[in-house]
């Protein structure tokens, strides 16, 4: 019964997904998601709460999904949002209420951000610059609006060392993942990419999540903080 089922969800996923719509494909995304990561964000709470009981001030959070994160925040921060699924921003703003915080959602990719230069104290990233369209882009932005001593907080994974087994899984896999997974490039190396983006001082911690808590293409993490 088992394998049929996973025989089933294979065919689906090969032959069906791919005909759906992309704002169908986000709206079951949106749905599914908590309950999808449920596991893994539990794993990395230990990560998250320390990191981000820092942050202060204006911030930006960019692909804040579902608001996995407003558990962690302090109180008496203004938090702005870039969310581009619009099927998201409902649990968004529920969240937000039942953490008692301020919820401004814009519906942005994080390559555009509609802001000024230098206007916020803090941006937050977390498991989301897999799966914008242009992350070398979106690093100049988020260092563009940070205010002079901002700081740039993610938590992301990234790419395996080059050459290794899971390395050629990653770009094996990549085109179903995305698919899967709302644009998510598992072989993305962002450590690399935050480091070349031109902030004065960036702070790297590398880790991996075990293989009960999330498949291997997708256990090679960062954890850090970039300073304009």
């Amino acid at each position: 019964m088992q394998t049929t089922l996973i025989i089933l969800s294979v065919v689906f996923i090969l032959l069906v997904l791919p005909l759906l719509s992309r704002d169908l494909r986000r709206r079951m995304f949106a749905k599914i998601y908590d309950r999808v990561t449920m596991r893994h964000e539990g794993w990395l709470a230990s990560k998250k709460s320390p990191l981000l009981a820092e942050i202060r001030g204006r911030v930006l959070e960019i692909g804040p999904g579902t608001g996995v994160n407003f558990r962690y925040f302090p109180k008496d921060i203004e938090w702005i949002g870039l969310e581009p699924n619009p099927h998201m921003h409902a649990q968004l703003r529920a969240k937000a209420q039942a953490a008692g915080l301020p919820c401004e959602c814009r519906s942005l990719n994080a390559g555009d951000i509609d802001m000024r230069d230098d206007e916020i104290d803090c941006v937050l990233s977390t498991l989301v610059l897999c799966s914008v369209s242009d992350p070398e882009g979106t690093l100049q932005e988020i260092r563009r609006v940070l205010k002079p001593g901002g700081t740039f907080i993610f938590l992301e994974h990234v790419a395996a060392p080059a050459g290794s087994k899971i390395r050629r899984w990653q770009r094996r896999i990549r085109p179903l993942w995305s698919l899967l997974a709302d644009g998510c490039c598992p072989d993305r190396e962002l450590d690399r990419l935050i480091r070349k983006a031109g902030f004065a001082k960036v702070e790297i911690e590398e880790f991996r999540v075990p293989k009960s808590i999330a498949p291997s293409i997708v256990a090679p993490h960062i954890v850090g903080r970039a300073y304009k």
